[in-house]
C-alpha cells in the first residue's frame, strides 16, 4: 500500500467512525448546555423569591406572613400591600413561564413542584390578598385571573 491508499483508508475511517462520534459529542454538549441554562433560570427565580422575602420582612408591619388580615390598614399600608402583592404575582408569573411545561423531565418536575409549594405558602393571609385585589380590580372575574392557579 502506498501513501495515497493509506490516506484514503484514513479518510474512510474518519468518515465512518469520527464523524458520528463528533456529532454525538456535539449533541451531549448541547444538551448539557441546555440543562445548565434551565438550572440558571431556576436559580434566578429562587434568588428573586429570596429578594421578595426580604421585602416582606422589611414590611413586617403589614402582617403578610400571618394567617389573619391586617385590621384597618392605613392608606399607605394598603398601597404597600398592593405593590408587594404585585411583586408576588409577577414572580409567580415568571415562575410559571420559566418552570412549567406540559411534558417535563424529572428535573423540570422537581423544579416546578418546588414553585408549586411556594405558591401555597407565599401568602397565608389569602383574605388579605383577596380583599386587596378585589379593591384594586374592577370585577371578580378579573380577580380570578390574577390569583395563581395550578394548571390541570
Amino acid at each position: 500500500m502506498n501513501l495515497i491508499e493509506w490516506l484514503e483508508l484514513a479518510s474512510y475511517a474518519v468518515t465512518v467512525i469520527g464523524l458520528p462520534f463528533a456529532v454525538w459529542v456535539f449533541y451531549l454538549q448541547q444538551r448539557k448546555e441546555r440543562e445548565n441554562e434551565e438550572e440558571e433560570a431556576y436559580q434566578l427565580l429562587a434568588d428573586a423569591y429570596t429578594e421578595f422575602l426580604k421585602v416582606v420582612l422589611a414590611n413586617s408591619d403589614l402582617h403578610l406572613r400571618t394567617t389573619s388580615a391586617l385590621p384597618d390598614p392605613t392608606p399607605e399600608q394598603a398601597e404597600r400591600m398592593l405593590v408587594i402583592f404585585d411583586m408576588l404575582m409577577s414572580l409567580f408569573e415568571r415562575a410559571f413561564l420559566v418552570a412549567y411545561k406540559d411534558d417535563m423531565t424529572p428535573a423540570e418536575q422537581r423544579r416546578w413542584n418546588s414553585w408549586d409549594g411556594v405558591s401555597d405558602s407565599a401568602v397565608p393571609s389569602r383574605r388579605t390578598f383577596s380583599t386587596s385585589y378585589h379593591r384594586r380590580l374592577k370585577s371578580p372575574a378579573s380577580c380570578r385571573k390574577v390569583w395563581y392557579t395550578r394548571p390541570s
